[in-house]
C-alpha cells in the first residue's frame, strides 16, 4: 500500500536549538519525588495509584418463565410484571437491557474500531518491514517543539481521576480498552489492544470518539516513556485494580482531556453480543482476502469475506472489522465503524424490544461476565439511553494517525509512534470541540 510504504509526509521541523529535548526526555524526577509534584502543573493525588472502584455489581437476573396456561396479551403483561418484581428484576427490564446493549455497543466500539495504524510501523501487507522514520527526540508530554503548551493545560490536577456520578449537564469521557485476553489466559495484567475515547458532551449533543494507536510513545505517570498500551499492564502490576486507573492517567495526562470512567472489554464479549442482537447487516464496498487472519490461539486462517450486502454473525463481523490484510489502514478505520453503526442501528430498530425481552439473562450474564467497569449499573443505563438518541451526525470519529505521528526507534530497537505536538490539539478540536480539555 502506498501510504504504509512511504515516509509519511508533512513530518514536523526539528526542536528550536534552544529546546533542551535530552533534558525533558530523561528528567522524571518531578514525577517521582512528592514534595516536588506538589509543584508541577501535572500533579498527582497523594496516592495516584489508588485502585478505582471495583467492577459494578448487578443483581443476577431470573429466567422468564415459559407460560402453563393460554393467557391474553394484557394479563400476560401483567403476570410477567409481577414475577419481575418478586425475581427482584428492574420493572422497565426491557428498557434496560436495551440501555446495557447500547452501552455495550459502545462497548464494541473500542474493541472493532481496531487501531488503524497498529501495524504501520511493524510490517506492510506484503511482510516487509518498513523504513524508519526521520532521527528525532522524543518530545516532552507538556511542551511541543516550539515550547509552546500541547492542547491547553487541563484546569486543575491533571493526573486526579474525578470519577463521580455523571449529572447528565457536563461532558464525560470515558477510556474504553479492549485486551488482548484469549481464552486460555488468565489474571489481570494483559495489555490493551485497543484504546479508544468516548466522550459525552450534552451542551452540544455530540458524541466525540477517538482511536488511540497501541504503539504510540508517551510518559506513563511514574514509569517514563513507555508505549501507552503498557500503562495497564504496570498499573495491574502494583495490585490488582490499578490498571485501569494508571491507563486513564496516562491518557489525561497526555492528551489533555478529563477523563471520567473505563470500561474493558475482550474479544469473546464483542462476539458474543453481536450474536445476542442477531447480528449485524453491512454492505461491504470491497471484498476481503486475508491468509493470515490471526486466531485466539495464536495460529492464522484465511478469511474470505465477498463484496455486496451481508449479514454477519459475531465472529465474522469482528473479522471484517479487525482484517488487516488486501486494503489499507484507512480502509480497515472505515470497516470497523461501520460495525458499530450497524450494531447501534440492530439495536435501534423496530421489533428489538420484544427480543431483547427474552434475551435478557443470555445478554445480561454476557455483560456481567465480560466488561469490567467503575460505572454503576444506574450510569450505564443514563449513559446508554443518552447516547441512544444522539444523531448519527453528531457523532464525530478520529484516529491519531500519521498526520499526528511520527515513526521512532527507540533505543532498544523497538519501533514506535511519537505524537507530533504541534497537530494533537487540533486532532482534539476536531473530534472533541473547543472546550474539551475544560
Amino acid at each position: 500500500m502506498e501510504e504504509t510504504q512511504k515516509t509519511p509526509q508533512n513530518q514536523p521541523q526539528q526542536p528550536d536549538a534552544s529546546y533542551n529535548a535530552a533534558t525533558v526526555r530523561y528528567d522524571y524526577s518531578h514525577l517521582r519525588e512528592p514534595d516536588s509534584r506538589k509543584n508541577h502543573w501535572y500533579a498527582g493525588p497523594d496516592n495516584p495509584q489508588a485502585p478505582p472502584p471495583g467492577t459494578v455489581q448487578m443483581p443476577p437476573p431470573a429466567a422468564i418463565p415459559s407460560p402453563v396456561e393460554r393467557k391474553g396479551p394484557t394479563r400476560q403483561r401483567i403476570d410477567d410484571r409481577r414475577k419481575r418484581k418478586a425475581s427482584g428484576m428492574p420493572e422497565n427490564w426491557a428498557w434496560v437491557v436495551i440501555a446495557s446493549a447500547l452501552l455495550g455497543l459502545t462497548i464494541v466500539g473500542s474493541l472493532i474500531l481496531v487501531v488503524v495504524i497498529r501495524y504501520a510501523v511493524r510490517d506492510n501487507d506484503d511482510g516487509t518491514e518498513l523504513a524508519a522514520g526521520p532521527e528525532i527526540e522524543p518530545t516532552s508530554i507538556i511542551y511541543s517543539g516550539e515550547g509552546t503548551v500541547v492542547g491547553g493545560a487541563l484546569e486543575g490536577n491533571s493526573l486526579e481521576i474525578q470519577q463521580a456520578k455523571w449529572d447528565g449537564q457536563e461532558r464525560f469521557t470515558i477510556l474504553l480498552m479492549g485486551l488482548d485476553k484469549r481464552p486460555s489466559e488468565t489474571g489481570t495484567a494483559f495489555r490493551t489492544d485497543v484504546m479508544m475515547l468516548i466522550s459525552l458532551d450534552p451542551k452540544t449533543n455530540s458524541v466525540g470518539v477517538l482511536s488511540i494507536p497501541r504503539d504510540t510513545y508517551v510518559e506513563v505517570p511514574y514509569a517514563g516513556l513507555q508505549r501507552v498500551n503498557a500503562a495497564y499492564v504496570i498499573g495491574e502490576l502494583e495490585g490488582p485494580g490499578g490498571g485501569p486507573r494508571l491507563a486513564m492517567q496516562t491518557v489525561q495526562y497526555n492528551f489533555g482531556i478529563r477523563v471520567n470512567e473505563f470500561v474493558t472489554v475482550d474479544f469473546q464479549t464483542v462476539i458474543g453480543l453481536i450474536d445476542a442482537i442477531g447480528g449485524v447487516d453491512i454492505n461491504v464496498q470491497k471484498a476481503i482476502v486475508d491468509y493470515s487472519y490471526p486466531t485466539m490461539d495464536y495460529g492464522t486462517e484465511v478469511v474470505n469475506i465477498p463484496a455486496g450486502q451481508q449479514h454477519f454473525d459475531g465472529e465474522t463481523a469482528l473479522k471484517y472489522a479487525r482484517s488487516r490484510h488486501n486494503s489499507d489502514d484507512i480502509d480497515r478505520a472505515r470497516r470497523q465503524q461501520d460495525v458499530l453503526y450497524a450494531a447501534r442501528d440492530r439495536i435501534l430498530s423496530l421489533g428489538m424490544v420484544d427480543d431483547l425481552l427474552l434475551q435478557a439473562p443470555a445478554i445480561y450474564a454476557n455483560l456481567k461476565s465480560g466488561i469490567n467497569t467503575g460505572l454503576s449499573f444506574d450510569q450505564m443505563i443514563q449513559l446508554a439511553l443518552w447516547f441512544a438518541d444522539v444523531p448519527r451526525e453528531n457523532i464525530r470519529t478520529g484516529v491519531v494517525s500519521w498526520e499526528y505521528l511520527i515513526g521512532y526507534e527507540t533505543p532498544t530497537g523497538g519501533s514506535v509512534l511519537v505524537p507530533n505536538r504541534s497537530r494533537i490539539g487540533s486532532l482534539m478540536v476536531d473530534v472533541f470541540g473547543a472546550d474539551y480539555s475544560q
